[in-house]
């Protein structure tokens, strides 16, 4: 197997609440790894850490309030991204790794044209003229698949649809085309034809450009169609990842299992269709992890060892050692799983 391109270890990036009263800890001791052209899904409940996991890969976390833990490692082709001087930093930010944010309603700046937001990290990053860096975005732009690109180029975003704003998003992102493309919640706010022309698009834009891809959704549609290998969080921990099949074939921590118990199905019957399962409670805050196994307040299963003890991630690979991993007692006590919530 190939090396890793992206390795995340031990990463904890924490916040000081409001008049330093607690610690938020959003992101507490996450590891993953994302392969060359590989698609490698995020997903979780708003407030499980995902969006802050991406952000502190670029390192993008307001200092203060937010800090990434000492003992975090961040490795990008082979280089400690926690260690480099800010200088060394924009020159991978926004060049090598680039990143689609939530919202482009908001994210790009109303009184720039979208011509000029994307040409301008081509400006930047490889020194290209402003003639050359506008002949650039209008190429994004028709790559993109947004119509009459060089009338568009000087259109501001106002004037766009959020399916275009969102296309511009993914324009801005891949000019000086990136190894590694990070897209929160690329579909989000975005009808159901336009989620689908976007995930297409970014599908077909990875096969061209042979970048990888982490794709932060809380959609599990989004994920089966489009991901490689899942990392499923919660409460700021990996509870289970595995290959994109295995998961959704076999999945074994009782989140991922009511996570896919709430998604409608088009081949359940039609009762099941009609009654849609939810997960009990929600996630806890930040500055008050529950102790032990962070679900168990939500866990059908939970029993004495599960308030008492943190369990560590157990493999539970039927194949390459590794490739599945949960962070659940169960899998040393398979005999208390009685059922499936949902089943």
């Amino acid at each position: 197997m190939t090396e890793p391109l992206l390795r995340v270890r031990d990463l904890k990036t924490y916040f000081v609440t409001e008049h330093g009263s607690g610690t938020a800890r959003a992101v507490d001791g996450v590891s993953f790894d994302l392969y060359p052209g590989e698609t490698l899904g995020l997903v979780g409940e708003s407030g499980c850490g995902k969006t802050v996991t991406s952000l502190s890969v670029l390192r993008l976390i307001p200092e203060p309030p937010g800090h990434i833990r000492p003992g975090s490692f961040i490795e990008f082709a082979g280089r400690n991204l926690l260690t480099l001087a800010p200088r060394e930093l924009r020159a991978i930010r926004g060049n090598q790794i680039a990143m689609i944010f939530q919202e482009p309603m908001t994210s790009l700046n109303p009184v720039f044209t979208v011509g000029d937001q994307i040409a301008e990290a081509a400006i930047v990053h490889q020194r290209l003229s402003r003639r050359a860096a506008r002949a650039r975005a209008i190429e994004m732009l028709k790559l993109v698949g947004i119509p009459d690109p060089a009338q568009r180029v000087d259109h501001y975003p106002h004037q766009m649809s959020g399916g275009m704003r969102q296309r511009v998003m993914i324009a801005m992102a891949l000019v000086c085309h990136p190894k590694v493309l990070i897209a929160d919640e690329p579909t989000t706010a975005l009808d159901v034809t336009i989620q689908a022309q976007i995930l297409e698009l970014l599908e077909r834009l990875q096969a061209e450009l042979g970048m990888a891809v982490m794709l932060i959704t809380h959609d599990l549609g989004v994920v089966a169609g489009s991901a490689d290998r899942v990392v499923v969080m919660y409460a700021g921990q990996v509870v289970e990842q595995a290959p994109t099949p295995d998961l959704f074939a076999r999945p074994l921590h009782p989140y991922t299992v009511g996570l896919l118990a709430s998604v409608p199905r088009l081949d359940a019957p039609s009762r099941a269709r009609a009654r849609l399962h939810g997960i009990p409670g929600q996630v806890p805050a930040a500055s008050d992890w529950p102790g032990g196994c962070r679900f168990h307040p939500r866990c059908p299963y939970a029993w004495d060892r599960c308030r008492e003890e943190e369990p560590p991630l157990l493999d539970a690979s039927t194949g390459e050692p590794g490739s599945h991993t949960v962070r659940c007692w169960l899998l040393t006590e398979p005999q208390r799983r009685t059922g499936r919530p949902g089943s």
